[in-house]
Formats: structure tokens, sequence, C-alpha cells
């Protein structure tokens, strides 16, 4: 391999390292220039049922939010010592599946998402919060809806519930110090300030 092959391979994975165990994820992505990544409602159905096939064995998943051209998620790497899997594998075989299908309904050729995807590890309490609280008022931000409670396509419905879920639903709430205190704050005027000093200007 040439010399400047490998030091912009080395740029890339110092940049986007592989996904390590136990750590806390916001994992998020675009489309790629102005394509969409949901066209109509079985899309986001779809690409939340390969998040299930591909994810859940390898995190467990904690908020997200899916949007017309592009999504989050928060997510806790598992502990997988003992497991033939690669997080990051994972990951990128979940995108993989959902375009191969998406190109093929749509007949649609290239590549759908920007690449590689990007991943902020949680390093603390507050972060934490205010991520869950910043992928949850996405739509509001993007101007899809005026209350984020009204969008269809996050967690913050299954969190509210008791029906099943994927999501770790009892851990998020115990954070929040209960379903009362989270549907409190979640309704609280947000200041996303401070998530997008770290990652910058979102997905616009």
């Amino acid at each position: 391999m040439r010399k400047p092959v490998r030091s912009i391979i080395a740029r890339i994975q110092r940049a986007f390292p592989k996904i390590e165990s136990g750590i806390i994820y916001h994992v998020y992505n675009r489309a790629n220039g102005n394509d969409d990544i949901f066209r109509e409602p079985r899309n986001y159905n779809y690409f939340l049922t390969l998040c299930a096939k591909y994810v859940i064995p390898v995190a467990n998943i904690y908020a997200y939010c899916l949007l017309k051209n592009h999504f989050h998620f928060l997510v806790r790497i598992k502990n997988l010592n003992n497991v033939a899997l690669d997080p990051t594998q994972q990951f990128s075989n979940w995108f993989n599946a959902y375009a191969k299908a998406y190109n093929k309904l749509y007949q649609r050729t290239g590549s759908l998402f920007q690449r590689p995807f990007e991943r902020i590890p949680v390093s603390s309490e507050t972060y934490l919060i205010n991520v869950i609280h910043y992928i949850h008022h996405n739509p509001v931000k993007h101007g899809f809806v005026s209350d984020f409670r009204e969008w269809e396509y996050s967690s913050y419905h299954a969190l509210r519930s008791s029906k099943a879920t994927h999501l770790s639903r009892v851990e998020v709430l115990d954070w929040f110090g209960g379903s009362n205190q989270f549907e409190e704050l979640r309704s609280k005027h947000f200041d996303d300030l401070p998530i997008r000093e770290i990652i910058g200007n979102d997905l616009d």
C-alpha cells in the first residue's frame, strides 16, 4: 500500500475509532447530498427492524430519532469479550442492509449514507441527559413539528409507554429519577448549545 493511502486510512481511523465495549455513544449520520433516507412510513419501520437485528446483539439502545435525511441514536456497547461480533461491523452491516433494500425499492444506485458514520463517546452525565433531550427535540429543531411529542419516529413514545420495547427504558427513566420527572424535564425549554458545541451544526 502506498504511503499517502496509508496516511489517509490512519487519519480516518483516528477520527472514527472502532467502537469499544462498555462505552455510551451518540451515533448519527445523514444521507448523501440532497437525498432522503426515509421517504415513507415503511422505510422508518424497516430501518428500526434492521436495527433490532444488527444492533441489539451488540448494544443497549437508550434513545433515537429518525428524520427524513438523518438520524440520531444513543447506545451503550455491550461487553462482548466472549462473543464473536464486532460492534463497528454490526453498525456498518445495518446501514449497508438498509441501503441495499432502499436502492432496490426505489431503483436507486450509489451510496445512501455519508461515510463513515459519526460516533461520539458520552463522557459525562450532563452530556448524557442533554443528548437524550437533544435527540427527542430534533424534529422541532428542523421544523418538522412544533412540539417534539408530535413526531412519530422517535423513542420518546416508547419511553413513556408500558408496552414491550427494544429500548433500555428502565435505565433511561432511572437517570431522570422516574417517569414523571422524565416527562417534566422533556417538556421544558431546551437549549441545545452544549450539544452543538460538540457535534457542530448538526446535520442541516
